[in-house]
């Protein structure tokens, strides 16, 4: 069989054909999905494993739970590679945590979570610097004095402060213009990377000599690394070698110790990428759940009502929400895992690579293939949660009203590339979201039944629409 369409650049689609080939498997070409249902079409033709190619690239897609879980839990090693990302890759060059491989990422990781825990994450240091944060954007969302404004730049500056604390050992004030340069950057760069431009950038990178999106990408990269270097600087000159203060002085403190290993990880290029994979993973992810989360509360003013219930009845209005309370909220606790499963982040999370000759069920896979984890086949699966495409709090409660997790919860990915700042991320979550309702009441400006929550790009991202509300202290 095989069918052929058009090119239609304007929509950044393109679908070049489908081609089975009868010997107990078969190849899809593929060129650009605008919508990423079309991998779940493809599921239902072709089974949960099955290959396509994006440009001239095959990438093998894994759809659904058990292929997933075989795949990155249980064949963990095998799959543990990361695949090729064109744009990311053009600007890390394959330094980092991220988008690094072999040797390179497994030291890169091992130490950067060493340095994490030694920084506090998932300890009650961490929580204390969270809430404080939490509280500046309270004091910060007041002088709107509930007139409608745009919450994108104020949920961003939580985050970026927590992880800037981890990094730089400071934070930043709301009105200082560099950090709202930075803000900024940050929500350009995941709305650039989400865009059908860059989806065809990736299929076919000959396109970086045409103008495009990547360009802004390329110079965003570029400003934010002088702004990291001048850090890293700093750190240089006031550097005590007994008495680190933060990520930036123990890499450095690494590099000394290694400096007469020809071989070593730890170098200045690598130091500055890493910096810079933190600070954006650290701060974009977090700011879009928020951003999106909020705008699905104002969908559903009556969801919102009942976590101010909850926190009403939980924490009160005297002190800050602390993540001991979680267990006494089921409710809240049940929309925030709603909010991520609903919002669906990173559709098919960031590409993964077989690191040796691999065989998975009845499929030979290469050495180097590129694999791709369709996340969204697991979040929106209807057998775990009935009514996938409705954004209910119930999928994640039980009959009594208790909080109930399920293994399909997958929004940080899953194996041994799953996010290294999932902690973090979820302590952020339900922190923010829990002292804002504290603090306030959700206003749209139009009626909720006429609020949109399509995301208007889902590439790498889903990323939500442009709204405004009003924030109606309480």
């Amino acid at each position: 069989m095989v069918v052929r369409a058009g090119l239609d650049f304007v929509h950044s689609y393109i679908l070049i054909y489908i081609q089975e080939i009868p010997v107990n498997t078969f190849k899809i070409y593929i060129g650009l999905c605008r919508k990423l249902g079309q991998l779940e079409a493809l599921a239902k033709d072709y089974g949960p494993v099955f290959t396509v190619y994006f440009g001239m690239k095959p990438t093998v897609v894994l759809h659904e739970y058990k292929a997933i879980k075989e795949a990155l839990i249980d064949h963990g090693e095998e799959f543990s590679g990361r695949g090729s990302f064109p744009v990311m890759d053009r600007i890390t060059q394959g330094l980092g945590v991220i988008f690094s491989n072999g040797e390179r990422w497994k030291q890169t990781r091992r130490f950067s979570l060493m340095v994490l825990r030694n920084m506090g994450m998932g300890k009650k240091t961490i929580e204390d610097r969270i809430q404080e944060e939490a509280l500046c954007l309270v004091a910060a969302l007041k002088k709107t004095n509930a007139s409608p404004s745009d919450p994108t730049f104020l949920l961003g500056c939580v985050p970026c402060n927590v992880i800037s604390a981890i990094i730089f050992q400071n934070r930043f004030d709301y009105s200082d213009p560099k950090f709202q340069t930075l803000i900024n950057y940050f929500n350009e760069n995941f709305e650039s990377v989400s865009a059908p431009w860059i989806q065809l950038y990736n299929a076919f990178p000959f396109l970086r000599f045409l103008p495009g999106s990547h360009n802004v990408i390329f110079k965003n990269y570029a400003l934010q690394i002088n702004f990291i270097l001048e850090k890293v600087k700093e750190h240089q000159e006031s550097l005590d070698i007994s008495n680190p203060r933060d990520f930036i002085d123990y890499f450095l403190i690494k590099m000394e110790k290694e400096k007469h290993n020809k071989q070593s990880e730890f170098t200045m290029d690598n130091l500055v990428a890493t910096i810079w994979d933190m600070f954006n993973a650290g701060t974009e992810s977090t700011s879009t759940t928020m951003r999106y989360g909020l705008l699905l509360l104002l969908k559903h003013p009556e969801i919102s009502a009942k976590v101010q219930e909850e926190i009403d009845q939980v924490v009160g209005k005297n002190r800050s929400p602390c993540m001991q309370d979680r267990s006494c909220m089921p409710y809240t606790d049940a929309v925030v895992h709603e909010i991520q499963r609903y919002i669906d982040l990173v559709p098919t999370s960031l590409p993964h690579e077989v690191t040796q000759d691999t065989h998975f069920r009845e499929y030979f896979i290469p050495k180097g293939t590129t694999i791709l984890a369709d996340l969204t086949s697991v979040l929106y699966d209807d057998k775990e949660f009935p009514s996938p495409e409705k954004f209910d709090p119930g999928h994640f409660l039980d009959e009594n009203g208790n909080f109930k997790k399920s293994d399909y919860f997958m929004p940080f990915s899953t194996g041994k590339r799953a996010c290294a700042g999932e902690g973090l991320a979820r302590m952020e979550l339900f922190l923010n979201l829990t002292t804002i309702l504290q603090n306030f009441t959700l206003k749209p400006l139009v009626d909720p039944k006429d609020i949109d929550t399509t995301p208007v790009h889902k590439g790498l991202g889903s990323v939500p629409p442009f709204y405004e509300l009003c924030f109606i202290p309480v």
